[in-house]
């Protein structure tokens, strides 16, 4: 299958910490994608780190915090910010993690989901599909505002 420039830059936007989904989407649809086209690209670009950062992030910021000081405050930020995200989500992991990824606000999404998944020691076969699943649901959320906004405004 070949891609478009439109799916691909879709594909490419929604692995992009902070865009993620919530960008793509309507980047896609500007590119004349159809809305399932986009919904699925947006999805599937957002889901791919999400295992990388479970896994690896918090070695990775400690690693960053041990090798290079000046990261101190950068890696201590991404730290306590997880932390503090992870509170809010107690003891229902799984529904805490989907409707935090689900509802696309800004300081939520796929990647600060994986942080606080690692945080809390989720296990990736826990975590994975309560990300994908807040995915959809965010995903569905923006596609709908999106295509409501660009018929509204044709």
């Amino acid at each position: 299958m070949i891609f478009s420039k439109a799916a691909l830059r879709t594909l490419l936007i929604a692995m992009v910490p902070v865009i993620e989904l919530r960008g793509a989407i309507p980047v896609g649809l500007a590119g004349g994608l159809d809305y399932w086209e986009a919904l699925v690209l947006a999805i599937i670009g957002n889901v791919l780190p999400v295992p990388l950062i479970i896994l690896f992030a918090q070695r990775l910021l400690k690693w960053l915090s041990k090798t290079f000081t000046f990261m101190r405050k950068f890696t201590d930020f991404v730290q306590n910010r997880a932390v503090a995200k992870a509170k809010n989500i107690g003891k229902f992991q799984f529904l805490g993690i989907m409707l935090f990824v689900g509802i696309p606000l800004p300081g939520t999404g796929a990647w600060t989901g994986s942080l606080v998944a690692a945080v809390l020691e989720m296990p990736l076969k826990r975590a994975l599909p309560a990300i994908f699943l807040g995915l959809i649901l965010a995903g569905l959320i923006v596609t709908g505002v999106s295509y409501s906004a660009i018929w509204a405004l044709t």
